[in-house]
Parts: C-alpha cells; sequence; structure tokens
C-alpha cells in the first residue's frame, strides 16, 4: 500500500505540464504540441496532421479532432479541414459566397459557407468592422 501512496504522491509532485498528444507514426511514438500543429485535413478514411515541421497521416476522422482540439483554438472551414487560429494571416471573400483563408506558411483553404460563422472564432477583437457572420 505504501507503493501506491508514493507513487500518487509523486505524480502529484509534478509539475503540470503543456498538453501534448501522442500520436504512433510507425514503430514510434511522436509527441506533438497543438500550438504547432497548422491545420488537420480530412484524406479518405484518414487525417493528415500538418505540424510545422512534417505531416503526419493518422487513422482517425475529422470530426473526433474537431472535438478534440476545439479547446487548442481549432476551428472548422471546411467539412474536411480544421486550422489553429493562430495560423492563419488573412481572409479573403469570393463572389461565391465562399471565402479565401491565407495561413501563413502560403497554404490556401477555401471556407465554405456553411463554416463560414466559425470565421468570427479567429480574432478576439475586430477593428474596423464587423465579423463574417451566418447568413
Amino acid at each position: 500500500m505504501d507503493a501506491v501512496a508514493d507513487a500518487v504522491q509523486l505524480l502529484s509532485a509534478q509539475p503540470q505540464s503543456l498538453p501534448r498528444f501522442a500520436i504512433k507514426v510507425g514503430k514510434r511514438v511522436v509527441f506533438l504540441d497543438p500550438a504547432q500543429l497548422a491545420a488537420v485535413r480530412a484524406e479518405g478514411n484518414y487525417i493528415a496532421v500538418q505540424h510545422t515541421d512534417s505531416s503526419y497521416l493518422l487513422r482517425e476522422t475529422i470530426s473526433r479532432m474537431a472535438d478534440t482540439l476545439k479547446s487548442f483554438g481549432f476551428i472548422q472551414i471546411h467539412r474536411s479541414v480544421l486550422v489553429n487560429r493562430r495560423f492563419v494571416s488573412a481572409i479573403r471573400p469570393r463572389a461565391t459566397g465562399q471565402y479565401e483563408l491565407r495561413m501563413k506558411n502560403g497554404q490556401k483553404y477555401t471556407v465554405t459557407r456553411t463554416y463560414k460563422a466559425n470565421l468570427r472564432f479567429l480574432a478576439n477583437c475586430w477593428i474596423g468592422s464587423k465579423p463574417v457572420t451566418k447568413s
């Protein structure tokens, strides 16, 4: 019983670290900081997780990742794309009612009309105009 109490005391004494995700890549496990993830895209039965350094292909659903990453600043902009709001640099309206979202790395994504209301979560404060809203 003392070993269990010692283990509990040891775990509670460790400082709380920043959140990390563990993903299995081949025969190893890679730890990723959610703040360094730029985007997640659905690709068939898989998702591609775009890290600042590389990309990882995982067998997971985009809806489950959306639920997991929402609290880390990710928004859904398309039925198959999630983006980290920290990596978004600009939004440009299109004549079709859709938007073009540009990332800091130059990548461009289409924001469909279904998800354009989510664009209001990109900024804490909108200056000069109102945020994009669902019509």
